[in-house]
């Protein structure tokens, strides 16, 4: 077929891919439907509209132009939600900021990223003002719900604002940056990558399709919206036309609750937070027979807390995902094919990352030579995505960039199998796999195996040097409350389930140190071995 200038892309049949579209489809078809839930108040979709209306038309006051940088650093409420739509709907760049971070590092990010403004939660304000100290940054305080102000506070700047509609009319260009997001900085200084709203729309839509979420989901914010924009369901939310509840914290006895309260059908979460529900004894306020689609990433789930999730009305969904894939780019769930006739069954279908969702990237898992490996369950190869729901790049990062993107796919660093039916199984971070006298140890096994143990709530295992066999495994046990357990007793559990070299050598009983979002920071542990290992 010939090429013909008249086939080009025009106005009337083109229009950039920006999730900017859900809140104003879905406002302008539910106006009255509820879409936002905080401590004592709610918004219709008109409401929400209106107070991200007036949230642009205050950036707009503000100076705020388009590609400018504005951060937040805030708990989960309206606010915060608001601000992925009112900031890039002025075109300029949303910046969501973990709320344990350290003042320095707080500093760094808003320097990095060239912040203009900086919209702060009261919990966080302390901090917030030690980092901006030296910097040309404005901030506006967040109100804390209940009726306590400040002289620069967002209440009083939007209160007498008129509304600007609801509009994309500032996205001239589907790759234009949406969000500017800093991952963790496990080795060095955080890298801020930077999201597209060409990916956000599609990896939104597919968590729509993948989470079956409709006009009837009703979903609990325990996940941060700092991370990743909340694995993009700040959006999908929204498209579905569904409702939001924000919770300010992650506690066992505020979650039962509003899953009681407001009718949740939806949540996300680490690993360790789904512990913490089956461990506190608010567990009694859960009525089993409403269902509750609970999605996780991280550790895979064992048979013990399947089972236990079940009994308490829990559908639990795997997921596997990076910052520089907008979250999720993966997802196990179970299938009605699959012949499961125990909770062992089910542990190990859902201790796989699955396949990825409908819009998501391709998913390879490759050599070192980038061949796929055999589907064969049992070949390791580092997973690699191609697709159009990956970063641009790193801001101000054109090396790690290029690094990242080396032969033409993102390199996750992620090592795993693929199985005979397509799914993949992720066996360890390529950095935390142990080498023990030329053999490898997936951590990742280690602690699925601890995890069985009736004493262990959390166990993290990692790599600590040995003069005979290079490094041997070490595991950091949290234990459940009112529980006991010892090395010699953990040895002896893991000999019947594990191969001899694959036992813990070393056995600590401690707090284990987490993100916000509740992943294990074993780059910390490492260090902090060292350094034990030293004095």
């Amino acid at each position: 077929m010939r090429q013909e200038r008249h086939l080009a892309p025009r106005e009337a049949n083109f229009r950039p891919l920006t999730p900017l579209d859900f809140l104003e489809r879905t406002v302008s078809i539910y106006p009255d439907r509820p879409a936002v839930i905080w401590r004592n108040r709610r918004y219709s979709y008109r409401g929400f509209g209106e107070l991200v209306g007036r949230f642009a038309a205050m950036l707009r006051q503000k100076g705020i132009k388009a590609r400018d940088t504005v951060s937040v650093m805030a708990p989960n409420r309206p606010e915060m939600l608001a601000a992925h739509y009112a900031i890039p709907m002025v075109g300029a760049v949303l910046n969501t900021i973990n709320t344990r971070l350290d003042a320095d590092t707080v500093s760094y990010i808003l320097k990095h990223s060239e912040s203009k403004l900086f919209l702060v939660d009261p919990t966080c304000a302390d901090v917030a003002k030690r980092a901006a100290a030296d910097l040309e940054v404005a901030i506006v305080l967040l109100d804390d719900g209940n009726g306590s102000g400040a002289v620069e506070s967002f209440d009083a700047l939007v209160e007498h604002e008129n509304p600007d509609p609801i509009s994309t009319s500032a996205v001239t260009d589907e790759w234009q940056p949406i969000c500017l997001n800093y991952t963790s900085g496990t080795t060095g200084r955080p890298k801020g990558v930077v999201y597209h709203h060409r990916g956000a729309y599609l990896n939104a839509l597919g968590n729509v399709l993948s989470l079956s979420l409709t006009t009837s989901s009703v979903y609990l914010w325990t996940l941060p919206m700092f991370h990743c924009n909340g694995w993009c369901h700040t959006w999908a939310v929204t498209a579905a036309g569904g409702t939001h509840v924000c919770l300010d914290r992650v506690e066992p006895s505020l979650i039962f609750r509003a899953i009681e309260a407001h009718g949740v059908t939806h949540l996300s979460c680490a690993p360790v937070v789904l512990y913490m529900l089956l461990n506190h004894p608010d567990r009694s306020l859960k009525e089993p027979s409403r269902r509750v689609l609970l999605a996780t990433g991280g550790a895979s789930p064992t048979s013990a807390l399947i089972r236990q999730l079940d009994v308490l009305g829990f559908d639990l969904v795997h997921l596997y995902g990076l910052t520089e894939s907008f979250g999720p780019a993966t997802l196990c769930a179970l299938r009605d094919d699959w012949r499961l006739t125990s909770d062992e069954d089910k542990a190990r279908a859902l201790a796989r990352q699955g396949v990825r969702h409908l819009t998501a990237n391709r998913v390879r898992v490759v050599d070192q030579q980038g061949v796929d490996v055999p589907s064969d369950g049992v070949n390791v190869g580092e997973i690699v995505l191609n697709g159009n729901t990956l970063m641009a790049g790193y801001y101000g990062d054109e090396r790690a960039t290029e690094e990242a993107f080396i032969g033409g796919e993102f390199h996750t660093g992620d090592l795993a199998v693929r199985h005979p039916d397509g799914y993949i199984e992720i066996k360890d971070r390529a950095k935390d796999i142990i080498i023990s006298g030329g053999e490898n140890i997936s951590s990742l096994e280690v602690e699925s195996v601890l995890h069985q143990h009736p004493a262990v709530l959390l166990a993290a295992v990692v790599a600590v040097p040995d003069e005979k066999w290079g490094e041997t495994p070490c595991a950091v046990i949290e234990l459940k409350e009112g529980t006991s357990a010892t090395p010699e007793e953990l040895t002896v559990f893991c000999r019947s389930r594990l191969a001899a070299f694959k036992v813990p050598r070393m056995f600590l009983f401690q707090t284990i140190p987490k993100t916000a979002t509740g992943k294990v920071q074993k780059y910390q542990l490492r260090a902090e071995l060292r350094a034990s290992d030293r004095s």
